[in-house]
């Protein structure tokens, strides 16, 4: 952790611009309610037809005991699976222009039958190519089948300053939870991230009750802020928290970032370090593989094959940033993930590859994972973070 010596007035936008933000803010509100109660801009891949304006309106259901406090965190807690079964992730792909297709190769090189996925195009992408992703998505016979993938219809200006990526990421989540889709724990990832563990190997882990995340301690107010990384993973029930905040401080909270240049490097972080409930789940680390620039440490370098070992040696799941179809991503496919056809093979894979069709066209029990070497990497790093050493530093 590293406290953060800028004054609040220095990370704020000047008094003269306050009402970009105050206006930004009521578009976010705006959003998270309408997707929260009505269940909209989603574009599933099962519709018939779709055009360019296509939003699914989904039958609005009995949602006034939803606005009872009580009722609110009877339900919070009352979420998730038991311990039993083995958790189930979401995941939210974001892209820009031209990103389609290789969104659709990072979503195959994680997918997996038991988790859910929302695609994300932004506004800087023509209506055609979102359409197109659309298209790649519906006549896919496994996503059809499972009916676990589907892309937003509305396209979201993002910005990467202020408050727009962090209002698209909050939709996301509404959506999901509005749609009641059995997952236990939440995952952001751009077009230019990639996998460096099979999904059986990311299952090889317990259902802990952690989120990860990274913080860095800032000039506190009222509440301390806190800053790191704009990847995150966080379980359901803390998201259901920040969506309907029945204590308000959520809300608070995002008024707040609101003003600020990059609020995803700081929104989830302060709520959850300033949480007496969660502040003791939170965990250092956002799971990635990152080569930034020096001087000065602003920008992920974009990887290439020079940088394939330092990747494996890192025991990250993921690895963020590479160019479109670079050869690196081949390596990663080959060596780490055994990909061979559309998608990178689990157990749920019964089918055969000896001089036949892809294995993952036929489709065995989701509940059945075979672990990976990658597995065994990232057992490594979570020892190292859920060690008391490590977890008596974080949130302080």
């Amino acid at each position: 952790m590293r406290k953060n010596q800028h004054s609040h007035a220095a990370r704020a936008f000047s008094d003269r611009r306050w009402m970009i933000p105050f206006f930004a803010s009521l578009l976010v509100f705006a959003t998270l309610i309408m997707s929260a109660t009505v269940g909209l801009f989603t574009l599933p891949y099962n519709e018939d037809e779709f055009s360019d304006d296509a939003i699914s309106f989904n039958a609005s259901e009995d949602s006034s005991s939803l606005f009872v406090e009580s009722d609110l965190r009877r339900s919070h807690y009352q979420s998730g699976h038991s311990g039993v079964e083995a958790p189930r992730l979401a995941y939210l792909i974001s892209g820009t222009k031209g990103d389609s297709h290789r969104m659709m190769r990072t979503l195959q090189a994680v997918y997996h039958p038991r988790n859910q996925y929302i695609l994300h195009l932004d506004f800087e992408a023509p209506p055609r190519e979102r359409l197109d992703l659309t298209a790649l998505v519906k006549n896919d016979p496994t996503f059809r089948e499972v009916e676990n993938v589907r892309v937003m219809a509305q396209s979201n200006l993002i910005t990467y300053k202020g408050p727009t990526m962090i209002a698209c990421t909050l939709q996301a989540i509404a959506i999901l939870l509005k749609e009641s889709l059995e997952w236990d724990w939440f995952i952001n990832l751009s077009a230019s991230d990639y996998p460096l563990v099979t999904q059986d190997g990311l299952y090889l882990s317990k259902k802990y009750e952690v989120t990860w995340s990274t913080q860095r301690r800032s000039v506190p107010t009222s509440f301390k802020l806190f800053t790191g990384s704009a990847w995150v993973m966080v379980t359901r029930s803390f998201l259901e928290y920040c969506i309907w905040g029945w204590d308000n401080f959520p809300r608070t909270i995002l008024m707040y970032y609101v003003n600020f240049i990059s609020s995803p490097e700081g929104y989830f972080h302060t709520v959850i370090c300033n949480n007496e409930e969660y502040r003791k789940t939170a965990i250092s680390h956002d799971l990635h593989y990152i080569a930034w620039d020096n001087p000065p440490k602003q920008h992920p370098r974009v990887l290439s094959v020079k940088d394939f070992d330092k990747m494996l040696k890192s025991n990250a799941p993921f690895a963020r940033k590479f160019e479109k179809d670079d050869p690196v991503l081949d390596r990663i496919d080959k060596e780490l993930l055994g990909r061979t056809g559309r998608f990178v093979p689990g157990a749920w894979c019964i089918g055969t590859s000896d001089g036949g069709p892809d294995p993952c066209f036929v489709r065995g029990n989701d509940s059945v994972f075979r672990p990976g070497p990658g597995a065994d990497r990232l057992q490594k790093l979570l020892q190292g973070l859920l060690s008391e050493e490590f977890r008596s530093k974080q949130c302080s």
